[in-house]
């Protein structure tokens, strides 16, 4: 390795070309911290672990060649305050407004448009909405092996986090007694994604067919999920009678007015609602002010098709610009660009092609609708609205991964680490408050059962397709994972104790959440959390 070589040696020139290949291809971008301040900025610059992230900015690059090595305490400042403000409490971030405002409408309306059931859409298409973040920062991470630590620490770390902290802090709000049947289907299914996992770290790589049986295993928990609900409702069918349906209402306007094109456009793409602002604190109208310009953003770039108004949401002008501002961020944030920059036949790019196609698209629908009545094709437009929305949410994870990958490398931290408090913490803390607002509104069944459904979806689904396209990558269609020491050890044993703790002690206390099993959970996650750390730091050693 390049340690064979004293510093100066490993740069271009001092070494043999053909050694020096070999010696590049080895090296991590963990070891720019082993070199003096002058030679970091050519090292980051010719490694190639140093610039695969899947990033728009090539953070080392930054850190380390714009700026000045006394300056570095201020980079990893302001790297440490942008991942903390966007993953604390998922507010006032690019990703919670796509997951909130654009996302899950989205994916509401094709639920409508598919006839989906309730207990279906939940586990499906609504646990997408609630879990992208989760979901595409583990694809992100999965994408190099040097960054599978974090989706490990990130998605067993929120386990934890979940399982005890959210559930220890719901019976500690609301005791009460869970519903028996789908808490064991939802424990025994998230053992089963624990173990899976678990033997693939062991192993040290995952095949085509296991990253499909991820997946498997999730069609399989929705089926439960689907037989579980018609036994029970065929039951209290039988007890209780047919159900009594009520009728809808209809709102009409009182008075009705007709918006000129460009009126409906401009109070269209205004984020601000008025009677709202007035209303605000002068700190909140800051922070609205500070996101006017990514919510204006993804307004001109995500279309919204909502079921629950009347006209779905039809805004004949945006919707036309969004025939052409959508695909473009498609092919412009897909692997970071690269598709949408390649030349066709050495000339026109890919991007000013589908600009033309959108841009003729744009103006048939344009001259072939009108303002107050949506296309029957509307429905189309969620689909589009969802694509764009999850290349953005995936766009910010891919950075925020890039992050903490470079803060693991400065401060010498683990990704693993790094995953199981920053990344977890981040998203879960949000899921935190809003199950234990549930709780105290008289639903801590609910809330119980929002823990585990999700944290399912995103292990089976964050693993699984995030590795499944992966292999497509990959000649041997298998992806190499590299788990860091032991404390990914710690961390999977940890999950699967409080999960055993779950499947054993909350029968045993017939199904009965006590404040005193909460509490028990609270200590449980701080003295994993001192263990775990602790391993970091080889203070404790296995």
């Amino acid at each position: 390795t390049w340690r064979s070589y004293s510093e100066p040696q490993w740069r271009r020139g001092e070494l043999d070309s053909e050694i020096y290949d070999q010696v590049k291809k080895t090296l991590f971008c963990d070891e720019v911290m082993n070199l003096s301040a002058s030679q970091r900025c050519e090292f980051v610059k010719n490694t190639p672990d140093c610039t695969s992230d899947d990033g728009f900015i090539k953070y080392p690059v930054v850190t380390f060649c714009l700026f000045p090595p006394n300056l570095l305490p201020l980079a990893i400042t302001l790297y440490v305050r942008t991942v903390h403000s966007v993953t604390k409490l998922r507010v006032y971030t690019p990703v919670i407004e796509c997951c909130v405002s654009f996302f899950c409408p989205n994916l509401s309306a094709i639920s409508s448009t598919m006839r989906l059931t309730h207990n279906v859409a939940g586990v499906t298409f609504l646990a997408l909405g609630n879990g992208a973040p989760d979901v595409f920062s583990a694809m992100a991470a999965f994408s190099h092996p040097q960054t599978a630590g974090l989706a490990v620490g990130a998605l067993f770390g929120a386990g934890i986090f979940v399982t005890t902290v959210v559930a220890g802090s719901i019976a500690l709000v609301k005791p009460f007694t869970v519903a028996s049947r789908p808490f064991l289907r939802d424990v025994v299914f998230y053992m089963a994604a624990v173990f899976w996992t678990f033997n693939i770290l062991y192993k040290g790589h995952i095949s085509m067919g296991e990253a499909v049986g991820y997946l498997a295993l999730y069609i399989a928990y929705v089926l439960t999920v689907i037989v579980s609900a018609c036994i029970y409702n065929h039951q209290k069918h039988q007890l209780n009678g047919s159900a009594q349906t009520t009728d809808e209402g209809e709102y009409e306007p009182l008075l009705p007015y007709t918006q000129s094109t460009t009126q409906i456009f401009l109070n269209a793409i205004n984020p601000v609602d008025n009677r709202t602002w007035r209303r605000q604190h002068w700190s909140a109208r800051v922070l609205k002010v500070i996101k006017v310009p990514v919510e204006v953003l993804l307004l001109l770039t995500i279309p919204v098709v909502d079921t629950d108004k009347e006209d779905h949401n039809w805004k004949r002008p945006l919707n036309c610009l969004h025939i052409i501002t959508g695909p473009l961020v498609c092919v412009l944030t897909f692997q970071s660009g690269k598709y949408g920059l390649l030349l066709i036949e050495g000339e026109v790019p890919v991007w000013v092609l589908v600009l033309c196609i959108a841009v003729f698209l744009s103006g048939i629908v344009f001259f072939t609708t009108t303002n107050e009545h949506p296309p029957r094709y509307h429905f189309l437009y969620s689909l589009l609205g969802f694509v764009v929305s999850a290349l953005w949410i995936s766009t910010v994870a891919s950075e925020i991964v890039s992050v903490l990958h470079l803060l693991g490398v400065v401060l010498r931290l683990s990704n693993t680490v790094l995953g199981l408090t920053l990344l977890a913490w981040g998203n879960s803390i949000g899921d935190c408050f809003a199950d234990i607002t549930i709780a105290r509104q008289g639903y801590p069944r609910m809330a119980i059962s929002a823990c585990f459904g999700g944290i399912i979806f995103n292990m089976l689904f964050g693993v699984g397709l995030g590795c499944l396209l992966q292999t497509f990558q990959n000649k041997n269609n298998v992806v190499m994972l590299e788990p860091e020491g032991m404390l990914c050890w710690v961390l999977s044993g940890a999950l699967g104790l409080s999960l055993i703790f779950s499947f054993i002690l909350v029968p045993l206390q017939c199904f009965h959440l006590s404040r005193v099993y909460g509490i028990f959970l609270l200590i449980f996650y701080v003295a994993f959390l001192i263990v775990a750390l602790l391993t970091e730091f080889r203070i404790i050693q296995f």
